[in-house]
């Protein structure tokens, strides 16, 4: 029972797909007949018939035929062939053959979209056809008229033309002879040839105006402003050479001789009308006049310039000699009282050979200007160069003497210090010897001995010759060190006394009364006769903090010291 329903289900999906199938292809035959019958629709009578109101003689009449053949040939055996396809294909469907179905439709739409594409080539050519017997005729019409303009163009402007007017009178008159070949093509239905044709003259003829335009402008170049211009250069080099401008060397004059010569050949290719090369000739003459000036132009600047620069040059090289002299004498002073290092008398040296070739050169720039071959030209590049190192070297040289300056200074600043600080020492003792101290601590005297040491050191390397500036630098930085720490210590010292005083006589109130401050204070006044001023305060406040604590630190207040 399973196996028939089984059999039942294949056999009614076998008719479903068979059905499907076969609605497809039908389908598709009818989208083709469609088609066909389209294609039998299209209007080629119609468009073919357009072509008998041209001249059916020679090439119109053999392109008619051929397109009336071909579109009798797809009547009349192709559609029919397609449809006996069309009838096949379905015969194949009915019988089931869907594969060999597909393959004749397949085929069956190549054949048409082949002979739509014939239709459309016929179209164009034809569409071709008519328009150049249309676009011929009216571009014929332009032609005579454009001729005539042209005529007329050479007649009233005869002159400016010269004997190139018969030139071009003859290639007006054989383009006017080519148009009787255009009619021919037209009365022999020879439509595309007679459009070739009309394109050909016109190109020729746009041509011809072209140049018919240009001429003019190129002859009156040719025959006047460009020997008007060569004229004037000439008569500009010869007023410089008369006025000894070195330009001799370039051979202009030769050069304006032979370009001369050039526009006479370039008036012969005028009558030729080779005006390509008659303009290109000019280009390049217009782009070397204009050369020459620019070099005219370089030399009297030049000139200018040198003739401005050299007194100028001169006279800072005069002075930069003048002021390297009295260097040299300031080196060789310094030399004998200064400790200068190697690489300063190096640098010093290096300038004097640095101005010497200078000078050599400079000397040599002199003798150009005064000779007569080198150009100014060539001189102000070697003058401009030689006034950049020169200015280079006059930089170098004040920077070395500002040098020197400073050294000279650092040795006057060195001596109004040593003067200052001696009379700092001075104030010190005079100080310590006013006051009531009963004498001199051991280690500030110590103090006061070695800052005197130092300043004496000092003024020894001052003395001696030559003397080296960085270590009297040095020692000068230890004197000041010295007589700083000598006042420091000195006040301190001072300082410290009088408070111990303070400190004693303040705490005398308590001395009757307190033994153990009484010893206190008597030691502190012990260790103030024998200059401990340090320990004499020490005892002193301790023992009166004992007894009246913060006593001693309003004292400090009032006083304004700060006891260390």
């Amino acid at each position: 029972m399973e196996y028939i329903i089984g059999v039942i289900v294949i056999v009614i999906v076998g008719m479903i797909v068979g059905f499907i199938m076969r609605k497809r292809i039908y389908d598709e035959v009818d989208r083709l007949e469609n088609w066909k019958l389209s294609i039998m629709n299209r209007e080629v009578a119609e468009e073919l018939a357009k072509v008998k109101s041209l001249n059916l003689s020679g090439q119109t009449q053999e392109r008619f035929e051929a397109w009336r053949d071909e579109w009798d040939r797809i009547l009349s055996k192709q559609l029919p062939e397609l449809e006996e396809i069309l009838y096949d294909a379905e015969e194949k469907a009915d019988k089931y053959r869907f594969q060999s179905a597909k393959k004749v439709l397949g085929q069956l739409e190549q054949h048409l979209l082949e002979i739509d594409q014939s239709i459309d080539n016929m179209f164009q050519e034809l569409e071709t056809l008519l328009s150049s017997e249309r676009d011929g005729r009216e571009e014929m019409e332009e032609i005579l008229p454009q001729i005539k303009k042209l005529r007329k163009q050479l007649l009233q402007h005869r002159h400016h033309y010269g004997k190139s007017e018969a030139h071009f009178e003859q290639q007006l008159n054989e383009i006017a002879e080519e148009t009787n070949a255009f009619h021919e093509h037209i009365e022999n239905g020879n439509y595309l040839e007679a459009h070739e044709l009309v394109q050909q003259l016109k190109e020729q003829l746009d041509a011809i105006s072209v140049q018919i335009e240009e001429f003019p402008k190129l002859f009156r170049a040719v025959k006047q402003e460009y020997p008007s211009q060569l004229d004037e250069l000439l008569a500009g080099v010869k007023e410089m050479t008369e006025d000894d401008y070195r330009i001799e060397q370039f051979q202009y004059e030769q050069e304006i001789t032979e370009y001369k010569e050039l526009l006479q050949k370039d008036l012969q290719k005028l009558e030729q009308v080779e005006l390509k090369e008659v303009r290109e000739h000019l280009e390049e003459l217009d782009q070397r006049i204009q050369d020459i000036y620019a070099q005219l132009e370089r030399e009297a600047l030049a000139r200018s310039y040198i003739e401005k620069q050299q007194p100028i040059l001169m006279d800072k090289m005069e002075e930069t000699i003048e002021s390297a002299q009295g260097t040299k004498k300031e080196v060789n002073i310094l030399q004998t009282t200064y400790y200068l290092k190697e690489k300063d008398i190096e640098t010093f040296l290096g300038m004097e050979q640095w101005l010497k070739k200078l000078l050599m050169q400079f000397e040599d720039i002199q003798n150009q200007i005064d000779g007569s071959e080198e150009l100014y030209s060539s001189i102000r590049e070697q003058m401009e160069e030689w006034e950049t190192q020169f200015d280079k070297l006059v930089r170098q040289h004040n920077d070395y003497k500002e040098f020197l300056h400073t050294l000279r200074k650092d040795e006057w600043e060195a001596k109004e210090k040593i003067d200052e600080m001696k009379q700092d020492l001075v104030l010190i003792h005079r100080k310590l010897k006013k006051s009531n101290i009963p004498g001199v601590p051991i280690y500030l005297q110590e103090v006061l001995q070695h800052a005197s040491n130092s300043l004496e050191q000092v003024a020894t390397s001052l003395d001696s010759e030559p003397f080296n500036l960085s270590e009297m630098q040095e020692e000068l930085n230890q004197a000041v060190q010295s007589v700083d720490r000598a006042k420091e210590q000195t006040n301190l010292v001072l300082d410290q006394a009088d408070f111990a005083e303070t400190l004693i006589q303040y705490a005398n109130r308590y001395r009757s009364k307190n033994p153990s401050l009484a010893k206190a204070l008597h030691d502190s006044e012990q260790a103030f006769r024998q200059y401990d001023y340090d320990r004499a305060v020490q005892q002193a406040s301790d023992a009166l903090e004992r007894v009246e604590p913060g006593a001693v630190k309003r004292l400090e207040e009032l006083e304004e010291v700060s006891i260390v």
